[in-house]
């Protein structure tokens, strides 16, 4: 049973620096609070940062007209306007702060870097600045058509530029630079700017492709089908897109989680969420004009048939066996998604044309259900250190990239739904080939690359190494504060526990760390700090909102911020993040990254401590020790010197808002960020291993075997001697 109590009235503000990073929108759903019962039809909650959605994820609605705003936008926008105005977790009024940042928003959303609109354009929409919220009210978006006319013609005018300039030849002896940092850039005040900008922009592009040892008529090639094609898939923007990209620079001026999902982005969400989808099992990405095959999940369809290979370039898709083919050079990737995703069962035909070689080839691939395995645990055994007999220590690995939970099926009842606490219990518990029946000493919990998830599947999961007490404490916008407790008795692993975390990690991920710290449970490693997203989405299903009854149309959905969240000692992780009981020195913590460098992030308060009981499997003596140990092997660690050193390069340049033009400068430049790009590259793939051994999870491994050692000396896991005694990190 949940526990209550006021919400403290003080409040303690924390800011910090950070770093942008491109994404697409990634959530998982949570236990329905009493906070979100008003609305008709509840999906969910969930906490998550945005994250890389796999291409295969997405699909793309049919072609709208443009000419002005539907009837369904009108209803859409007046039921999220109302919506934000009365339970958004700021309480802030649809005003006229809102309307300027609304604005804002959208140009950028459309043109980040200043590259298309001129000044006068952008000074002439300014005119209306305050007048978006009266509009919104009245749930009309034409501004947003008008807007978007412009863009279009702006693009068209830029693109004809692009196009001219690469029939040109250019000077790379000549010093200049051009603007790399979008709040240093400038618009064009007339054509001739405008030209200006983009001469340079092509010379950057040329340059990048040089570098990449491109051949120089295939560079100027790729370049004229890049623009060509984005100028395309611009005019070929739909309804749906439109209205997500309006309503979503609204929202995002209110907190930068709460949005508005597009019917498709829903849908993506759900596959997400379900980590399964029917179609042939292809990671794409779309490139130059061109669609292509990043990679073949392993298991699905198209893995199975063989044919389809990486590389392959899609230039055409059919239905069923003998449907016409339809040409996709050129489409937009959700568009190419959305032909080739479809019912288990069915055919698809595939026009490929090989890395390579010239000639064309079709594929028939009957869709299946895809698994997306690369969402879910995954475990390994490995080896380190030697026990006082000479054998080594077992340590296992779990790798979770997400906190996943299938809600269609655990709304339906049914009792197998997927889950990560499921999924990791299997590790633990299997008799044949788990972790205790393989004698694992210690358990490192890998989680630099979750973005976060289900609430309940963190609290869940944070259940396996607690017993019975509070998870996380979650205040709603109404300020009153609920605790969200583990009630399952008992424990399922009972020995040493190290959680990895990155500035990646966040939202459920930081609820986990946070209370495995709290608990004196186990010990975190990684980067300075985790994302610090402390904030809580609930997902409301605006068909259902707007047409009660059994089948709604699916309008999409809007994730809004209605909650924020509080370790039970607490301290709310917003901002903030959860700093790691031993850092490792990482680029990465030095990139503005985190929750405090996004515009309008809702602050960071204080609440009073749940009451809680601490084991002592932590302690200042213990974490002394292992910090100082660890210290010395990174000192005397020429591969950690080197990312010291790359630390320092970074900090050097990172406030940098110009690249040289200059190609023997530029190259000097690239060789750096080559260094750099190499230490702090990402495993994404389906096909990637549990966790990389490099010299960073080595280190992770020493730290894991002292602390395994440490944690065999009785008086490391005495019962602590207070509830709740404060301890310093």
């Amino acid at each position: 049973m949940a526990r209550k109590h006021a919400a403290s009235p003080q409040r303690t503000i924390f800011s910090l620096p950070i770093t942008q990073f491109h994404v697409l929108n990634k959530g998982t759903v949570m236990t329905p609070s009493r906070a979100n019962t008003t609305w008709v039809r509840w999906f969910g909650q969930f906490v998550a940062i945005p994250t890389m959605l796999g291409t295969l994820l997405v699909a793309s609605p049919v072609q709208a007209d443009l000419d002005k705003p539907r009837n369904t936008d009108r209803h859409v926008t007046l039921t999220v306007t109302q919506i934000l105005s009365s339970a958004h977790m700021s309480r802030h009024e649809l005003d006229d702060e809102i309307s300027k940042r609304w604005l804002d928003n959208f140009l950028t959303s459309l043109d980040p870097l200043k590259l298309y609109f001129y000044k006068q354009d952008v000074d002439y929409f300014k005119q209306s600045e305050t007048k978006l919220d009266d509009w919104g009210r009245r749930g009309d978006i034409s501004f947003a058509y008008d807007i978007f006319k412009t863009y279009l013609q702006r693009v068209d005018e830029r693109v004809e530029y692009a196009l001219e300039f690469l029939d040109e030849k250019h000077d790379f002896t000549v010093d200049e630079e051009m603007t790399i940092k979008p709040e240093a850039a400038q618009y064009a005040q007339n054509p001739q700017q405008a030209k200006d900008i983009w001469r340079k922009r092509i010379k950057y592009d040329l340059l990048v492709l040089k570098a990449d040892k491109e051949d120089p008529k295939e560079a100027i090639d790729r370049l004229k089908r890049r623009y060509r094609s984005f100028s395309q898939r611009m005019h070929l923007s739909s309804a749906d897109d439109l209205l997500e990209r309006y309503l979503t620079s609204m929202t995002t001026s209110y907190d930068p989680h709460t949005t508005y999902m597009s019917p498709d982005t829903l849908e993506n969400f759900q596959i997400q969420m379900r980590a399964a989808l029917d179609g042939i099992g292809a990671s794409l990405r779309f490139e130059d004009g061109y669609t292509i095959v990043t990679e073949i999940v392993p298991g699905g369809a198209a893995a199975r048939d063989g044919r389809l290979k990486p590389e392959d370039r899609v230039v055409a898709v059919g239905q069923g066996k003998d449907g016409p083919m339809e040409d996709v050079v050129s489409m937009g990737l959700s568009d190419v998604v959305h032909l080739i995703r479809g019912e288990r069962g069915s055919v698809v035909r595939l026009e490929v044309i090989s890395e390579g070689k010239k000639e064309r080839k079709v594929i028939d691939i009957t869709r299946d259900k895809i698994e997306l395995t690369g969402s879910e645990a995954r475990q390994i055994i490995l080896e380190a250190g030697k026990k006082p007999d000479g054998s080594p220590y077992k340590i296992g690995v779990i790798n979770l990239p997400s906190f996943y939970m299938d809600m269609q099926a655990a709304q339906e009842g049914k009792s197998d739904y997927k889950s990560t606490t499921r999924d990791v219990l299997e590790i633990l518990n299997n008799k044949k080939d788990g972790f205790k029946a393989q004698g694992v000493d210690a358990l490192v919990m890998d989680l630099r690359l979750n973005g976060g998830g289900s609430l309940s599947e963190a609290i869940k999961l944070t259940g396996l190494f607690i017993d019975e007490g509070p998870v996380v404490q979650v205040k709603d916008f109404r300020g009153n504060v609920e605790e969200h407790d583990d009630t399952d008795a008992g424990v399922a692993w009972k020995g040493p526990l190290v959680v990895l975390t990155s500035t990646m990690s966040a939202s459920a991920s930081e609820i986990f760390a946070a209370a495995i710290q709290d608990y004196n449970r186990g010990i975190v490693v990684g980067d300075d700090r985790t994302h610090g997203k402390g904030t809580v989405q609930s997902l409301l299903d605006l068909g259902q909102q707007l047409f009660p009854g059994a089948n709604p149309p699916n309008l999409g959905a809007l994730k809004l911020t209605m909650q924020q969240f509080y370790r039970p000692a607490g301290e709310s992780t917003q901002k903030v993040g959860v700093t790691p009981d031993i850092e490792l020195p990482s680029v990465r913590s030095h990139f503005d990254s985190g929750e405090e460098s996004l515009d309008y992030a809702i602050e960071a308060d204080k609440i009073r401590p749940a009451d809680f009981d601490k084991v002592a499997y932590v302690n200042d003596n213990v974490l002394n020790q292992l910090r100082a140990t660890s210290n010395q092997r990174v000192y005397n660690n020429e591969d950690f010197q080197k990312v010291i050193r790359n630390i320092q390069k970074w900090l050097e340049k990172k406030d940098r808002t110009t690249i040289s033009l200059n190609e023997e400068k530029f190259f000097e430049d690239q060789e750096d960020d080559d260094e750099e790009k190499e230490e702090e590259e990402e495993y994404t793939s389906y096909n990637r291993p549990v966790v990389e051994r490099d010299f960073y999870f080595e280190e992770v491994l020493s730290i894991t075997v002292d602390y395994l050692q440490m944690f065999n000396v009785a008086d490391v896991r005495k019962p602590a001697a207070t509830k709740n005694a404060p301890q310093v990190r």
